[in-house]
């Protein structure tokens, strides 16, 4: 945990979460989690995307729309009970994403219900006529791929990402869904206890209670004051027939939009979907009020965080999505405020005044939220910094941006849209979104409308906005929640009688392809190799891929290769490599990225994103920021002081000491992982010691290369030797691998969290294997049943569907080459920590008692082999992929091994190993919140 909170600079952790809290986006199931090289990332719930360009489409004579998109054949069909469908294959996975959103979120709600729809959403996985919700469940977890849901201010979408060859059975389940609902008052009363719990979560966030209260200031008396998420005192008053009448009201064919993409047939998609669909009648929906805010009575905000450090947002009314060219405008100046090379950046955080400045727009179709911001230390001037930053847009607005900053700002948002396209899921966001939501014909008319955005549209824009009475101020400042306390273990293993999950069994439509359950072939052929100097490379070749990604990664462990005494020169030397290179000064190297539209990052995680025929020179570049980065000496005092301020917010802060806790829980006291950055080691560090640091971990017989495109592997070796080539390493080995940990005993902690209404709770021990040993995938099944497949796992059954404690629960394994962690963690109200905690600790005990049932076997098994290709249906998913399997010295095709050994595995071993490895009773807790009750 330790490494989560220390390896990332303060700016990426601080524009994270004010990005997730803003977003509004509340779904049935919206747990995430942060991409690394040891760990694949999901796909997240990613901003619509655009295709390259407006086509004109041809009719069939059925009403069918086809128009060539991108070389593909998109087709559009809306089926006469008013129900629009979206095809487009992309055939860079064998994988589908069918999206089904309704047109009604939050802004339908009656203001006294703000979250009417959100519970909607909820209900929508409690069953049907025909379908129970553990049916719904079991299929959604036999699919193997990501089943999910979210709320917005203006729509709501259901989806299933999938293998290809069962998109068949996610579009029945969409349709029994459209069909009716069974929102009975039982169900309701248990998903309530659910819903309350995220609510709970939701306003732990002082930066999502800070939005939540700019939008009310915003957009009073409008459908747009509140967001989509709800409030407990309005779930306490909710009832069944409420909900049912929403959907009886709203969810109707004709105010829907069907879209499919990825490796699919489309006019079998069609064919489909007309016979699933096409005799559900529909009906009218209410006419929508206009939105028309009045005069802005702005007020400001002021309230406490426990981040450790803090925040002051100006927060003004943005462009709707659905005014394309004023929404356009609008991207294009966050794009430009946001450029490192202007004055927002340079003033604000190159100065070492704050760390981060950012521009943006959190978007809603007819009321978006702008927000302007900076990220600031514990003890530091926040009136002042507003003051700052405040002048520095009334400076830019007085200047006037000029058409070369435009045209340097379209040619980076062109390159985002190209590389967005490359994702099957991402796919499917961006179409929802534009069709949807927008009521385009094509993601393309946002791309078009950004390529006519003028300077002159840009300035005035911006002299709009940075009124004083156009905007909204809130002040976050960082407060302190007490020491953390400890106490022994738990008190022993539970005595009860054994129950296996019910078996459910499945309609034949979903039974019968489910049934059989095939391990994967590989769909990708990376292309691997070394260089003389021991870089590896490893090259994916695809036509399906339209930019050029590439991800780096240098194995190193900063808990080792730090001296003892000069903890924290990992984090200055990550901010000193965004201060050019000895051929760039800081702003020139920016510009030289701007000239070809690329973005990229240094650091032992490295990456680039830019089009195919920029490919040379963004790797030029990428590689003089890697290999000769100026370290000036100039900005070495800014960064010191910076980051020592940062530090000590940091480890005061309740993410901090909970990470600590458990680290101190689950290793030994002089363990190296257990070290960590102080404001006196950092003040203590020379600028020598920066540059020193350097030259010990950056090495290219540590490194790996990705790169993910439509090239050729001889010609990426060529320009990556060319470019990487003359690099080389020092003659001493570097060690990276921490060594291995005896089994932990059981502790219990508990750390103080003033802004936490609710608990976040981690339970976990150490495991004495490693991935190589043969109990491992064993243990991986195991953990299947209980978490994964979400509401058809054993602990989601128990904690949520039937009893309301939780929200959320996952669990998993965090793994090294050396170590192996087993952790759990939910988020409950501090009455329900001990019984969701028992529950846990019961479920353990039970597995080792008696094997899991043969539904559950399959449906592990079907639930872990068939998300493997979900691991190839974008290219941040390959790349980061197989940096993983580098980074525990796994092969390349280690998923597709891993799934002829599950297929193979039966309920004794997996019984076996569960004996064998799983202590319940040595696990350590750490819950951050309110004491528990």
């Amino acid at each position: 945990m330790k490494d989560e909170v220390m390896e990332k600079t303060i700016r990426v952790l601080a524009i994270g979460a004010l990005s997730l809290a803003a977003t509004a986006v509340y779904g049935a199931d919206d747990t995430s989690q942060a991409a690394s090289p040891s760990q694949t990332p999901p796909e997240a719930n990613a901003a619509p995307q655009r295709d390259a360009g407006p086509k004109t489409p041809a009719a069939l004579a059925d009403g069918t729309d086809i128009a060539a998109i991108n070389g593909d054949t998109v087709v559009k069909k809306t089926l006469a009970n008013g129900l629009q469908i979206v095809v487009v294959p992309d055939h860079l996975a064998p994988v589908a994403t069918t999206m089904l959103t309704y047109k009604v979120g939050s802004r339908e709600a009656d203001t006294a219900f703000p979250g009417t729809a959100h519970a909607l959403e909820h209900m929508m996985f409690r069953g049907t006529k025909d379908l129970s919700a553990a049916q719904i469940a079991a299929i959604g977890a036999a699919l193997g791929g990501q089943v999910n849901a979210f709320t917005t201010n203006d729509a709501t979408s259901y989806y299933f990402t999938m293998p290809s060859q069962f998109a068949d059975v996610a579009l029945r389940l969409h349709a029994e869904r459209m069909k009716g609902i069974l929102a009975s008052k039982a169900d309701w009363k248990q998903e309530r206890g659910a819903i309350e719990q995220e609510v709970n979560a939701a306003m732990s966030s002082p930066i999502q209670v800070a939005i939540k209260r700019m939008r009310a200031q915003l957009y009073t008396d409008t459908p747009y004051s509140h967001d989509a998420l709800g409030t407990r005192e309005s779930f306490d008053k909710t009832t069944a027939k409420r909900l049912q009448s929403f959907y009886d009201t709203w969810y109707t064919p004709s105010n829907a939009t069907l879209v499919v993409t990825g490796d699919v047939e489309p006019d079998a998609i069609v064919d489909k979907a007309r016979t699933l669909f096409g005799d559900i009648q529909s009906h009218d929906v209410p006419k929508r009020a206009p939105v028309e805010p009045e005069k802005l009575d702005a007020k400001t905000i002021r309230m406490p965080t426990d981040a450790g450090y803090g925040y002051a947002i100006l927060g003004f009314r943005a462009p709707g999505t659905r005014e394309v060219a004023a929404n356009a405008t609008s991207e294009v100046l966050a794009k430009v405020l946001n450029n490192p090379r202007g004055p927002l950046y340079t003033e604000m955080v190159a100065s070492g005044k704050s760390l981060a400045a950012q521009f943006g727009t959190l978007p809603a179709a007819e009321a978006g939220l702008g927000v302007s911001y900076v990220v600031f230390p514990k003890g530091a001037d926040a009136d002042g910094l507003v003051k700052q930053m405040r002048g520095i847009l009334k400076g830019i607005a007085k200047d006037g941006i000029s058409a070369d900053q435009i045209a340097a700002a379209k040619r980076s948002l062109i390159t985002e849209d190209v590389a967005e396209r490359d994702s099957i899921h991402g796919l499917a966001m961006r179409w929802s979104s534009a069709v949807a939501v927008n009521g385009l014909a094509s993601p393309a008319q946002s791309l078009a409308a950004i390529k006519n955005v003028s300077a002159d549209d840009v300035n005035a824009m911006l002299k709009h906005v940075i009124q004083p009475d156009q905007s909204v101020l809130a002040v976050l400042t960082p407060e302190g929640s007490g020491a953390p306390k400890s106490g022994g273990g738990f008190g022993g293993a539970e005595s009860f009688s054994p129950e296996n999950v019910d078996d459910v069994s499945l309609p034949d439509w979903a039974a019968k392809p489910l049934s059989e359950i095939i391990a994967p072939e590989q769909s990708i052929k990376p292309v691997d190799t070394r260089l003389d100097n021991g870089l590896r490379l490893i090259t994916v070749p695809s036509d399906s891929v339209h930019a050029v990604h590439v991800y780096g990664h240098i194995r190193n462990t900063p808990d080792l290769q730090q001296p003892e005494n000069k903890t924290g020169v990992d984090d200055v030397l990550a901010q000193m490599l965004e201060y050019g290179t000895t051929k760039h000064d800081r702003k020139a190297y920016q510009a030289a990225l701007d000239a070809i539209g690329a973005s990229a990052t240094a650091g032992t995680d490295f990456s680039l994103t830019v089009l195919p025929e920029h490919f040379a020179t963004g790797l030029s570049l990428l590689a003089e920021n890697e290999l000769l980065p100026a370290l000036p000496k100039a900005a070495f005092k800014p960064i010191q002081q910076r980051a020592a301020a940062t530090t000590a917010g940091l480890i005061a802060s309740p993410d901090f000491k909970s990470s600590q806790a458990l680290a101190r829980g689950l290793f030994p006291k002089d363990d190296p992982s257990l070290r960590h950055a102080t404001p006196e080691s950092i003040t203590g560090l020379s600028h020598d010691d920066v540059t020193a640091y350097y030259k010990r971990v950056f090495r290219p017989d540590m490194t790996t290369l990705v790169v993910v495109g439509n090239v050729d592997p001889a010609d990426v070796k060529t320009a990556v030797k060319k470019r990487f080539g003359d690099w080389h390493a020092p003659d001493d080995t570097a060690e990276v691998d921490l060594p291995p940990v005896a089994p932990n005993k059981s502790s219990r902690h508990h750390v103080p969290d003033d802004a936490q209404t609710q608990d976040t709770v981690h339970l976990a021990e150490t495991l004495g294997l490693t991935t190589t040993d043969g109990d491992y995938r064993a243990l991986k099944m195991a953990n299947q049943v209980l978490t994964g497949g979400t509401f058809a796992s054993r602990l989601y059954r128990q904690l949520r569907v039937e009893r309301g404690l939780v929200y959320y629960v996952s669990s998993g394994f965090n793994t090294s080459r050396t170590r192996t962690r087993l952790v759990f963690r939910y988020g409950s109200d501090p009455d329900k920590v001990d019984e969701a905690e028992r529950l846990i600790r019961r479920a353990l005990v039970q597995m080792a008692k008696t094997p899991i049932s043969d539904t559950e076997l399959h449906r592990a098994q079907a639930g872990l082999i068939r998300q493997i290709p979900l691991n190839e249906a974008s290219a941040s998913a390959i790349g980061y992929g197989l940096l993983s399997r580098v980074e525990l010295d796994q092969p390349l095709d280690t998923p597709y091994r891993a799934a002829r050994v599950y297929k193979n595995l039966d309920a004794e071993a997996i019984q076996a190993a569960v004996k064998k490895w799983i202590r319940p009773d040595d696990l350590v807790r750490v819950v951050q919140g309110p004491a528990p009750e």
